[in-house]
């Protein structure tokens, strides 16, 4: 893993300049990163602070946004590997910085679970999304029929809807092609967060009081009540999940100022602004509902009116799920094309671009590999959804394989590679300390919420 891989970084930097020129900034960073957190996962953080209580919930989400902050700071100095001979070379995705770093065994098994990761996390938004478009019929019907009408719909249409969207959004090229999509999907993240938000608020103050305990919904057992702490644990833990997408960002930076400066400002921001959001969140959620606190804030029992609210909240959940699911597919197309296109460098199915030119809109490049390759995985995270359309089950399981790995074990490996830390020293005992609490909350989390989901398709 030596000097090959590390010339390649320079000559990949000097084709860059004459090919394409990193502008992103700050800000657009802070977009890519609110696109990426504030997903479906915020919809159930009210749902995480009933099971855990008014101690334990607020806390659990802080602990979460703590961590992950850490993470991504191990990982912004992880983006430009320092070499003696050639210079600190680039590296554009997590798993360029795994090989670099631990070598290639680790890359492999790295590869796999990131893999795994943002494919099931296309697949929660792929669901979530159908959630929300059904209950934008639903909030109609009650509102023309009564609370009381019978209000039921399939959602395998809506499934095929988004994945007919996401079939034709997946041909851009590449991340910084999609740099609008995440600034349109921020701010509709901060739209239905404020109405989550303000309907919450709203409930307590015509209730007239705050609903909840300090120990949260109580259970006919104590192992049906492990069971939800553990799948809130799990859920709380994918609300935090863009640790996986964090060099793909990092690597749209212009330079200088250095990308890592960049990053650690982005994320700085971008977490403390989310973690205010979800505490507040959950919170009023909570307090408004009590024990009767739904999965889904938006979509479930209690908030029907005002119905044109609830279909405009759940109208900005789809769009940004939209572009979620964009921002976490494009690193997975990337990685799949760059390893088929490096086997095969002279096929013309791979290689080829032809021009396209549609009525009202501009000439666009189509790549037959890119249409084929995407079109399909879309269709194969489409038809997962629809066999396992479990919200809260999904995202708490999708939450327990990915924080640990990701967030924890491989930054920390890397750190202590790049450092040189030394083992049985301070540093090395309390990050291993950290990394083995960590590993068997994650660990909890995760076994609750597959038993969870196994029960909810068994139902």
């Amino acid at each position: 893993m030596g000097e090959a891989p590390l010339l390649l970084h320079k000559e990949e930097e000097e084709e860059e300049s004459f090919v394409t020129m990193r502008t992103g900034n700050v800000w657009t960073a802070v977009a890519h990163i609110i696109t990426g957190v504030i997903g479906s996962g915020v919809l159930s953080l009210a749902w995480c602070v009933a099971q855990l209580g008014w101690i334990a919930g607020p806390f659990a989400i802080v602990f979460f946004a703590a961590i992950t902050l850490t993470s991504a700071f191990l990982l912004c100095d992880c983006y430009r590997t320092p070499d003696p001979e050639h210079g600190p070379g680039r590296n554009r995705s997590y798993s360029e910085a795994v090989a670099m770093s631990l070598g290639a065994k680790s890359a492999r098994a790295f590869g796999v679970i990131i893999q795994i990761s943002l494919c099931g996390l296309t697949v929660a938004y792929t669901i979530t999304s159908t959630i929300s478009k059904r209950a934008i019929q639903k909030s109609n019907c009650y509102h023309n029929e009564g609370h009381e009408a019978t209000c039921e719909y399939s959602d395998t249409y809506f499934f095929l809807i988004f994945g007919a969207v996401q079939i034709v959004l997946s041909q851009a090229p590449d991340i910084n092609n999609i740099q609008w999509l995440s600034i349109v999907a921020a701010i509709m993240s901060f739209a239905y967060s404020f109405i989550g938000f303000g309907l919450g608020v709203a409930q307590v103050i015509e209730k007239g009081h705050v609903k909840g305990s300090l120990t949260g919904i109580g259970t006919s057992s104590g192992i049906e009540k492990m069971r939800l702490i553990s799948q809130a644990l799990g859920d709380i833990a994918f609300a935090y999940p863009y640790s996986v997408i964090l060099m793909e960002i990092q690597d749209t930076l212009k330079s200088p100022p250095s990308e890592n400066q960049t990053m650690k400002k982005a994320s700085t921001i971008s977490i403390t602004v989310t973690t205010i959001f979800y505490l507040l969140c959950g919170g009023f959620g909570y307090a408004a509902f009590g024990d009767a606190t739904p999965g889904n804030l938006l979509t479930g029992f209690g908030f029907y009116e005002p119905y044109w609210l609830i279909d405009f909240a759940n109208a900005c959940i789809i769009i940004h799920l939209v572009g979620g699911y964009q921002l976490y597919s494009q690193p997975l197309f990337a990685n799949a094309e760059r390893r088929i296109s490096d086997k095969y460098p002279y096929n013309g199915f791979i290689k080829n671009e032809f021009s396209f030119k549609l009525p009202l809109i501009p000439a666009f490049q189509l790549n037959l590999l890119r249409l084929c390759f995407r079109t399909a995985y879309v269709v194969f995270t489409t038809v997962i959804g629809i066999t396992f359309p479990y919200f809260n089950e999904v995202i708490g399981v999708m939450g327990g394989i990915i924080f640990w790995p990701l967030t924890i074990y491989f930054p920390v490996e890397m750190y202590f590679k790049q450092r040189n830390v030394e083992a049985w020293t301070k540093k090395w005992v309390m990050l291993r300390i950290f990394t083995i609490v960590c590993f068997l909350v994650t660990m909890f989390a995760l076994v609750g919420s597959i038993e969870g989901l196994i029960s909810a398709k068994m139902r």
